[in-house]
């Protein structure tokens, strides 16, 4: 079926004129000829997190599966609201959730992995509708259960979906138009990358780079999807980086809250490295006076409830920040307690990797900005009332 699938990030969100934004791209893709279009949707910026914390003060430990239904919810809500604002425009639109999509997975709640697909319930949807707006990083397990794909999975949705219908491309947008050597929020002279291969972006993402999911990349390069990275702007799209099998790079990123846990001998970490090494988590080997242990850097919260799950229990000595210097034959951690001090490091690697590009003095970090539209939710009780 020839349908153009897009995937626009909760930063394409930030305030109710975004979904009429968005919807005016669809239009316009439509009035240039394409057909058929496929927009996957993350939940808008902070309410994956707003939506967590509420369950947490429900309950500090909700079954798993009831955890993945809530933080659902989310990605639901912009499904709703972009279709409401294309079919405002007159044009036939309809929306999905991981209830009807047809991307089935297995029970593991938190970050659940696809394992079946069914394209007649979308292919369905584009026979009657010029637009799906389908609700990402869902799917549902065996029993019927909805399923929760992981943090930042709507990318992984909308890959699995250009593979399910045949499509050879996949056009992800979020608030920067592309891959960069770094983020180009806490480093002011990064440089955007026009080409990266998979095995590269895949790599920084394990390591903190943000653009792209590492298990979204890895699919695409399975099922050979070339992804294109863009970023709606007052101008229209503009384009960034393609990744595809060719493209290096070098790059600095940034894990800011990466889990540090000490074990009790080097065989207990050798068994839990294994284990997070087996589901793709991004992972590095301590040794310091303590003993011996390990720093989880992606899926922080996946891999520490199943290292509760399956492991021996561990002894958490707090989060650190990781800077890594990544290139086509180094991987370099240096672990931090301080962030602003991690920033600054970043930036002196950046600087050495591609020297004039320090973009001057150190300015103050902050957070990426979240919707105001958070508001919609009920808000978490251990929020403070202007929390956004």
């Amino acid at each position: 079926m020839n349908a153009t699938v897009l995937k626009f990030g909760g930063s394409s969100f930030q305030r109710p004129a975004d979904f009429l934004r968005v919807a005016s791209h669809v239009a316009g893709r439509l009035a240039a000829g394409e057909k058929k279009i496929i927009a996957v949707v993350s939940a808008m910026s902070g309410t994956t997190d707003n939506l967590n914390a509420v369950m947490l003060d429900v309950n500090r430990h909700p079954i798993p599966s009831n955890l993945d239904a809530a933080l659902a919810t989310g990605e639901m809500l912009s499904a709703c609201l972009l279709e409401a604002a294309v079919s405002g425009l007159g044009i036939p639109v309809t929306s999905l959730n991981g209830y009807s999509l047809g991307i089935r997975s297995n029970s593991d709640f938190g970050r659940a992995s696809v394992e079946s697909l069914d394209p007649n319930p979308l292919k369905a949807a584009l026979q009657e509708n010029n637009v799906v707006i389908a609700a990402g990083g869902q799917a549902i397990d065996p029993s019927g259960k909805l399923t929760f794909l992981g943090r930042n999975s709507s990318d992984l949705t909308a890959i699995v979906i250009a593979a399910m219908l045949g499509e050879r491309s996949c056009e992800i947008y979020s608030d920067v138009p592309g891959v960069y050597t770094a983020d180009p929020y806490l480093i002011p002279g990064a440089q955007l990358l026009p080409k990266i291969a998979y095995g590269i972006i895949a790599r920084m993402s394990r390591h903190g780079a943000k653009v792209l999911h590492h298990r979204a990349v890895d699919y695409a390069e399975k099922h050979a999807i070339t992804i294109t990275c863009k970023s709606l702007t007052s101008d229209g799209a503009v384009t960034g980086t393609i990744v595809t099998d060719h493209g290096d790079g070098r790059s600095v990123t940034v894990t800011r809250e990466a889990a540090a846990l000490l074990c009790n001998s080097l065989a207990e970490r050798d068994k839990i490295c294994a284990l997070l090494d087996q589901q793709n988590v991004g992972i590095l080997r301590l040794e310091d006076d303590h003993g011996p242990g390990i720093c989880i850097l992606s899926d922080v919260d996946f891999a520490m409830r199943l290292v509760a799950k399956k492991g021996p229990r561990l002894i958490s000595t707090g989060s650190r920040t990781a800077v890594t210097e990544l290139d086509s034959s180094t991987l370099r951690v240096h672990l931090d307690t301080d962030y602003e001090r991690a920033i600054s490091r970043a930036r002196q690697i950046h600087e050495r990797m591609y020297p004039g590009t320090g973009g001057g003095p150190l300015r103050p970090t902050t957070a990426k900005q979240r919707s105001a539209c958070t508001s919609l939710l009920i808000r978490a009780n251990s929020r403070p009332e202007n929390s956004q």
